[in-house]
């Protein structure tokens, strides 16, 4: 026999969930907000004392099936000084589909790196922008050492967590129709001291991340 209490709590489940139900059509139906950015191909070649070193990579069709990016950059930059670090940036234009970014935790290992030294480091922008923390490690395949430091930018926001950004992510969904974002990742060869890679990749990043917000709008 159903008791007052188990009626309430019965109506008050139903009108939530047809809420709920109303809530999610009207944000399906609202769709994703068009948002003004350049291609990550016109990044600039050259910034404070970095210039770009090659051609951009292209990942191979395979490889470009997995990653789902609408759009990325790949390249290597090189400094007065002869340090030479790689910058990838991969922009997904909505990740209401399951096209999503990829933790290097979990796509270096799956390619044969493996991964130490996790810490939080913080990135200060060239261009006076608030400092941000990003994650940094040391990664290792064979013989071939790095720093590696990566975050995920998008919207407006810039984080190491990417838990974090995936709930930002649902968040700004729901309330600015946006679920845009990207992927950075900045490695540094490790070939004499972990300090030397490491003040490499925190120049670079602080010089790009000045640069990203026209790639990956805020």
């Amino acid at each position: 026999m159903r008791t007052p209490t188990n009626t309430i709590r019965f109506w008050l489940l139903l009108a939530a969930l047809l809420i709920g139900g109303g809530i999610i059509n009207v944000w399906e139906r609202a769709g994703e907000a068009r948002v003004s950015r350049r291609p990550l191909s016109e990044f600039p070649a050259q910034f404070g004392a970095w210039h770009q070193l090659g051609g951009d990579f292209r990942f191979d069709a395979e490889t470009e099936k997995v990653l789902r990016a609408d759009d990325y950059v790949s390249r290597n930059f090189t400094s007065a000084n002869g340090h030479v670090v790689s910058f990838y940036v991969g922009y997904y234009a909505t990740q209401r589909t399951g096209a999503t970014y990829h933790s290097p935790l979990n796509c270096l290992p799956g390619s044969g790196w493996t991964m130490g030294g996790g810490a939080r480091i913080t990135i200060t922008p060239s261009d006076g922008a608030p400092a941000f923390e990003a994650n940094k490690y040391v990664v290792q395949n064979g013989k071939d050492r790095a720093v590696m430091i990566y975050w995920y930018q998008g919207r407006g926001r810039i984080t190491p967590s990417e838990y974090w950004g995936k709930i930002y992510t649902v968040l700004d969904s729901a309330r600015r129709h946006r679920s845009d974002g990207a992927m950075v990742r900045v490695m540094a060869p490790l070939e004499n001291s972990e300090e030397t890679a490491q003040l490499a990749a925190v120049e670079l990043a602080s010089q790009a991340a000045s640069q990203l917000s026209a790639f990956v709008p805020n």
